[in-house]
Parts: C-alpha cells; structure tokens; sequence
C-alpha cells in the first residue's frame, strides 16, 4: 500500500515520542493534589485530549485554570530525565521529510510540546499546540489549521495518531489516517492504515510531494 501526500501532520506524545510514564505520575500526582478520587479520574477519556478539557470534566469552573496551569508545570518540570523518548522509527522518518511539508499537531500545550521535543532533539518547523486553537482533538480544528499554514488542501495531508480522539479529528477533517498502535491495541484503532509505529513505514519525496509505503 502506498499513500500520496503534500503534506505530514504528526500527532506527538505516543506518535512521535512516548510520555507514557511521565504523564501518569504527573497526572496522578495532580488528581490528588485537586481531591479527584481514583473512580472520577479513571471515567475520563485522558489521552489525546487538551488539558483544559480534561481539568472542565473534572473540576468546577472557578478552578479550571490554577489547575491546567498547574499540571502543565508538573509535566513540563518532569522532562528532563526519563519524562520523553523517542518512539521507534522517528528520527529516521522525520529526517526524510521537507520541513515545510510536515507539521506537529499536538493536544499539549506549546511549552510542554516544545519541552518534549527539544528533549529529543525535534524542531518541527510549524507546531500547532492548544494554545493556538478554540477546539481539541476530536473536533478537527488542529488539523484543519495546519494544513492551512502549510497551505496544502486537507484531502492532500496524512495524519498520524495513536489516539481514537486524534484519529477521529483526522477523519473529521478529511484527510487520510495512519494509525499507530504504541498506545492502543490495533483493533482499537479506526483508520485507512494501521501499524505498529513509523519504523514500519518508509517515506519518498517526489516532485509532487511524499509517497509513503508499508517497509516489506
């Protein structure tokens, strides 16, 4: 299977890097700090999804944003060490790629996704955070505004995710979806192509953009 595009957009935590461990201890550390009890915490859909949204389903609207601003410090404080690595077939991956024909798309905020990326030695050229939009993942506002400031049609991009909410965005902007299964198992994954992580995938930079194939 080989899939045409213009454009790449990459979901980060669990796409590109793993924050897996990092964000347990410090969302766990955060719901006990705001008295959330293991039962309303665990009725959340946490992964992919903004923080703000996230603190709104959990938290009394007067304390929504003491308390985003506060788990954003918690995580960001907790990158240095082991609080980001690399996902297999990354570097290699990006490192074919054009800068101006890929973009971040990320439900992180923009000092924590640039914190993880920088820990890992990534400075995409556009990197769409929360900061910059109304609507998380699954609306798909993030993806609609990359492909914008790429200025590629959103037909022409491929997004890739590891999560449900982020792949369902993709789909809602009509743009084709490669699905990861770093986070998920693959029967959990809805999307045009699924596979384990971007080790199993090859990109080709042509006139016309990047043809992306299975690697045999």
């Amino acid at each position: 299977m080989t899939i045409h595009a213009q454009a790449l957009l990459f979901d980060n935590d669990g796409t590109l890097v793993s924050s897996l461990a990092s964000v347990n201890r410090c969302w766990t550390r955060w719901a006990a700090e705001y008295g959330i009890t293991a039962e309303q915490f665990g009725s959340v859909e946490l992964h992919g999804r903004p923080a703000a949204e996230i603190a709104a389903d959990l938290l009394p609207p007067e304390t929504v944003a003491e308390a985003v601003a506060r788990i954003e410090d918690l995580e960001v404080e907790d990158v240095p060490g082991d609080g980001v690595h690399l996902l297999p077939g990354t570097r290699d991956f990006l490192a074919a790629l054009p800068a101006e024909r890929w973009a971040v798309v990320t439900s992180a905020t923009r000092r924590l996704a640039e914190a993880r990326l920088g820990a890992v030695g990534i400075l995409p050229k556009t990197l769409i955070a929360a900061d910059d939009i109304t609507r998380g993942k699954p609306d798909p506002e993030p993806y609609l505004l990359a492909a914008r400031t790429l200025g590629v049609d959103p037909a022409h991009c491929v997004v890739f995710e590891d999560a449900p909410a982020g792949l369902q965005a993709g789909r809602a902007a009509g743009m084709t979806t490669v699905a990861l299964a770093t986070t998920h198992q693959a029967h959990e994954l809805t999307a045009d192509l699924v596979v384990k992580d971007l080790s199993a995938l090859s990109a080709l930079v042509t006139h016309g953009g990047v043809e992306i194939s299975v690697r045999p």
